[in-house]
């Protein structure tokens, strides 16, 4: 079985910054690709605060280590130099199909014969881009939640023709990079995380634009209902509120529809992404 040293994140975004300093802070080489300067800045500062929240969270995360780790991450806007001497890619851009079938396509052009390929989509399923990543063997989804240091799953999905080698390969980096795997047998939208999630933020949506109550308090109902540490609408500030409109909008429910009209003329509109930006449904 292949080791993983050499990891490039397609997507400097909050997740993707997530899992490549999670990468790095375990000892992997990691690199990340955006698409221009501005990108690359955004996704360096995000390394940076990275650092003390690691330290804060994390009982071994030495302050030394956890900045040599940010320092030591990568960051390229040219996408042949990023991957030049990949062993495993993750793509890790916005929820949009088309977007992520150009980015597989332009990337099969590029990377070695050697490198896996992983998408991080919470809501798609690889083999609906597998033909333009164009290596069937060395493709599947690997999943992260959103603050990656504590919420350490990583879901592992493959495709019919997905290799056992690969599979077992991308399973043990996720493991090296503490994580803890998720193996999922068969192709399911949602994989297993988001399938039982998913129906909790949609049922609040619901509950939010049909009036029936406001934010706070179906936050606290499920808070002290549960025993949960936060409320689906917090919940939806930790996603990010671009992907919640992304997965809303390609909805057919009447009320994720409303949802996503919503969010994007109170929010998105107005800078307004969730923890990434500061404000969401909560200010940070």
């Amino acid at each position: 079985m292949n080791t993983l040293n050499n990891v490039t994140v397609l997507g400097g975004g909050v997740l993707g910054a997530q899992i490549a300093y999670q990468a790095a802070f375990h000892g992997k080489s990691a690199t990340v690709y955006d698409i221009n300067d501005e990108a690359l800045e955004a996704a360096r500062e995000r390394f940076n605060k990275l650092v003390s929240v690691y330290i804060e969270a994390m009982p071994d995360a030495e302050e030394g280590h956890a900045a040599k780790a940010a320092e030591s991450i990568s960051l390229s806007s040219d996408l042949a130099d990023a991957v030049v001497d990949a062993d495993l890619v993750i793509e890790a851009v916005p929820e949009i199909l088309d977007l992520k079938k150009k980015v597989f396509s332009d990337l099969a052009k590029v990377a070695p014969e050697k490198t896996i390929f992983a998408t991080n989509s919470s809501t798609m399923v690889p083999s609906q881009y597998a033909a333009e990543a164009g290596r069937p063997d060395r493709f599947l989804a690997l999943h992260f939640a959103n603050n990656i240091w504590v919420q350490n799953v990583a879901e592992v999905m493959g495709t019919e023709r997905t290799s056992k080698e690969s599979y077992d390969a991308v399973v043990a980096y996720a493991e090296e990079t503490g994580m803890d795997p998720i193996l999922v047998k068969k192709e399911q939208p949602g994989y297993v995380l988001n399938s039982l999630l998913v129906p909790l933020l949609t049922a609040a949506s619901a509950l939010y634009v049909n009036g029936v109550a406001d934010v706070e308090t179906i936050d606290h109902t499920w808070r002290k209902g549960t025993g949960a540490q936060s409320g689906p609408f917090q919940m939806y500030d930790v996603i990010g509120l671009r992907t919640a409109y992304n997965v809303s909008s390609a909805s057919d429910n009447p009320s994720s529809i409303k949802f996503a009209e919503i969010l994007k003329t109170e929010f998105l509109d107005k800078g307004k992404f969730g923890v990434a930006s500061g404000e969401g449904f909560y200010k940070y």
